[in-house]
Order: C-alpha cells, then structure tokens, then sequence
C-alpha cells in the first residue's frame, strides 16, 4: 500500500568548487520528482527533514521544521517556499502536493494549507475598541394565574387554591458540566391538579409534563390555625443529567386561621431547600373548612399589611402637617387684630 505521496517542483542553488579548487560556482537544478526527504511524527503532525545529493558535489541533511502538516492530510503550498539546508546549499520548493503516513491510495482531501497559500485580507479600519458587557439573563415574567380545586367524595369542592408559581432548582447541567439555576413558570392550562381533603391534613398534587409537585397542609386543632408543612418536588426539565427529586416535611409557611382563608397579593419565595425555592404570585387559598365552593374572608399575609399601614401613616402624617399649617395661620391671624386699637 501507498505511505508516502508527492508532486512537487524543486530548485537547488549550490556553491560548490569548481574542478580546478579555486572558483566557488551555484549549480541551479529544477526537477518534477522527489529530492530525498524524510519523514517524523510529532504531536499528530509529520515533519519533513530534507536531505540533497547532486552528483556527489554535496551532500546535506537537516531539520525543516517549517513544512509540516496534520496527520491524514495532504500539505499543500503552491507558492514558492526557500529552505536553507546550508551556507552553500538552499531548496525553493513550488507547487508541492505531499502526504505521508497516507490510510489508501489517493492524496486526502482534507489539506493542510501554508501559510503562504492561505488567502491575506486587509482588515477595514475599526473603531476604537470598546468594553461589552455580556447581557444579563432576561428575567421570567410572572406567572399565569391558576385555579385549582379538589373535591371530596361528593363532588364538594374542599380545597381551593388560587396562584401563580415559579419553581427555582439548581441542578447538574447535562450541555455545560456545570451547576446552573433554573427558573420555570407552571403552566396552569397544561397542569393537572389533584389530592385529598381531611382532617388534620389536605394535600395538593400539581402536575405538567414531567414536573410534579405535591404541597401539604396541616391543621393544628389546638390553635386552629393551618400551615403548609410539606413540599415535595420531581422534576425532569431538558438539560439535567437525572431527575431532581427534592422535599421538606417539617416547614410552617402560609399560616392562617382556619375558617379563613390566606391571601398574599405580592410575591414571596418559599425556601423548601437550598437547590429548590418557590415563588407564589397572587396567592389565595384554603385547604380546610371550605363552604359553598367559595373562599371564606382573607386573612392577609405580613407583607400586606404592611403594604396597606403606609399609605394609611403617610396620609396622618400629611393630614397632621396640614392641621399644624392651620393651628399657626390662626394663632398669627390672632396676634395680627391684637395689635390694632378702636378709635
């Protein structure tokens, strides 16, 4: 089988004594076949070493560490291409096609190209060159709001919740190798919802495509107050290299009195693990003591609360500099008809 291929043109310039031992002369000789080259591997590449024999005038190896190609590739330089062997001898190679180490018969396709063949463009002037900051994530948008209702033996509605919900996991990334946060919306109309009513406990089971989530609800009868107290999560989103399953049955979010239902119009983050968080927006719900498939009167949540106390002190605060403002025009006015006597 083949292993070493080449077309090439090569011309020598010798110095060299001429017969009598006293005139140097340079001999220039072109030929259509291989000077003697050979041939190394080094780091998936083979390198030429050339070797010159004229008509025992000279003879000359070393390194030409400069014509070099990858291995199962054709070197190709089209151009003229000088190698000095020697002080006395030197090699211009033109139109040279080569491989060695070759897998068939035929030169590769694939070329590894000199430097002196590869196209040269001049670059158009460019502005000075400014600092980019690489775009932050574009954040989600809020959520669709969902309705979701589970219903006991006899079609009575007995859990009512009404909420948008954004899960946050941080997981192992399958494309990057890395661990990455990830944010998604649950889409309510591509989400089943079921469960179970009862006395102290209710659940809520959520489930779209291959994410499933379960909230648990628990009714203290000692204080009559419900809490969520269990959060479990499966997930199999595109880009993580296994399902994430995560969960916590000892939390104590959403706390209200039962016969009322919990209400939290701004968003808050439910932090069920460190790699697993979720966002509720909007929320009103009510697992127990459900009458008439309505929610009972809400019982807002702090952060509400608080959001309704400053406009409520803002506006005594306004009303108490305007009373101070009048209090002074009338003790002024007062002062100013005491300074005048009646003729």
């Amino acid at each position: 089988s083949t292993c070493i291929k080449a077309e090439l043109s090569a011309s020598f310039s010798i110095s060299y004594n001429a017969a009598n031992g006293t005139v140097p002369h340079t001999h220039t000789h072109t030929c259509r076949h291989f000077p003697d080259l050979n041939y190394y591997i080094n780091n998936r590449l083979y390198i030429i070493k050339n070797s010159v024999s004229l008509a025992g005038i000279v003879s000359v190896m070393t390194n030409a560490s400069d014509i070099s190609a990858r291995l199962n590739s054709t070197y190709r330089c089209l151009s003229s291409m000088s190698v000095s062997l020697s002080t006395e001898v030197n090699v211009t190679f033109s139109d040279v096609r080569m491989e060695a180490y070759m897998n068939g018969a035929n030169l590769s396709t694939n070329e590894s190209v000199c430097s002196a063949d590869q196209t040269v463009t001049t670059a158009a002037p460019t502005p000075s060159p400014r600092t980019t900051v690489a775009p932050s994530p574009v954040p989600l948008p809020a959520p669709e709001h969902g309705n979701y209702t589970i219903t006991d033996g006899n079609g009575t509605a007995c859990l009512l919740a009404l909420m948008g919900l954004q899960l946050n996991i941080t997981h192992h990334s399958k494309s990057l190798n890395k661990t990455v946060s990830k944010v998604m919306n649950l889409q309510p109309n591509r989400t089943t919802a079921s469960g179970s009513c009862g006395v102290p406990r209710a659940t809520l089971m959520l489930s779209e495509d291959l994410t499933n989530l379960t909230f648990a609800f628990t009714l203290n009868l000692t204080t009559q107050k419900f809490f969520l107290s269990a959060v479990n999560v499966s997930a199999f989103w595109p880009d993580m290299t296994d399902w994430f399953v995560e969960g916590n049955g000892s939390l104590n979010f959403l706390q209200c009195s039962v016969g009322r239902s919990y209400m939290c119009s701004v968003e808050q983050m439910l932090a069920v693990v460190p790699t697993f968080s979720i966002n509720t927006f909007r929320l009103q719900l009510q697992p127990f003591n459900v009458t008439a498939n309505r929610f009972a009167a809400a019982e807002e949540c702090r952060v509400d609360q608080e959001n309704m106390l400053i406009p409520i002190i803002v506006g005594a605060a306004l009303a108490g500099l305007v009373l101070i403002v009048l209090i002074a025009y009338l003790i002024g006015r007062k002062r100013t008809h005491a300074g005048y006597q009646t003729i």
